[in-house]
């Protein structure tokens, strides 16, 4: 089973994650914030990984740490259910579609986290949802999940299908990225036995 469960608590948030690498889609996901919530269940969906999020944070300053700490948690689980990355695919890209925005995202499942993240926004909110929190939560996943990650919105105009599109996109090469390379026989993809 390639699943973890993490709990990460501050002075500013409580968070649990859950992941199954394996799973369906399944999500259940309660961050407090709405339009998070909505990216984080087509994230589970399109990356076919059962995910349970819980996070009780401080949205009565803003919702920056809730956004920063779910994505430092999430990349921790998925770091963890990966375990010594045997027999993964490790390199994918995904150019993703929505409507009128295209986004493209590129991963190595590398051990060495780095961030490309070439998207903006026209607008400073989706709702209720600051659009730089986009990027915080991009680079906090990154980071903690230990991925090389570039992320790159080619065009587009209607704020809330940029961001799915990077998301969306992200879920589906992380899909690729972790898929079982049956030619791997088993063994890291790398030439220096571990990654």
């Amino acid at each position: 089973m390639r699943s973890a469960s993490i709990s990460r608590k501050t002075a500013e948030t409580d968070v649990s994650v859950s992941i199954d690498l394996d799973g369906t889609g399944q999500a259940r996901i309660a961050t407090g914030i709405g339009f998070l919530d909505h990216m984080l269940e087509l994230f589970a969906r399109h990356g076919l990984f059962d995910l349970d999020i819980k996070v009780d944070g401080d949205l009565h300053v803003d919702q920056h740490h809730s956004a920063e700490d779910c994505g430092i948690t999430l990349g921790q689980a998925f770091a963890k259910a990966l375990g010594d990355k045997r027999g993964i695919a490790r390199y994918a890209d995904v150019h993703l579609p929505m409507d009128e925005t295209l986004s493209r995202v590129c991963i190595d499942i590398s051990g060495r986290p780095f961030l490309v993240f070439r998207t903006s926004f026209r607008v400073e909110k989706i709702g209720q949802f600051d659009t730089e929190l986009v990027r915080e939560w991009f680079q906090a996943f990154a980071m903690n999940a230990g991925i090389t990650l570039h992320v790159e919105t080619f065009y587009g105009d209607n704020a809330h299908h940029i961001a799915e599109s990077c998301f969306k996109g992200l879920a589906r090469a992380l899909r690729k990225a972790v898929a079982l390379d049956p030619r791997e026989e088993g063994r890291v993809p790398s030439t220096k036995g571990s990654l």
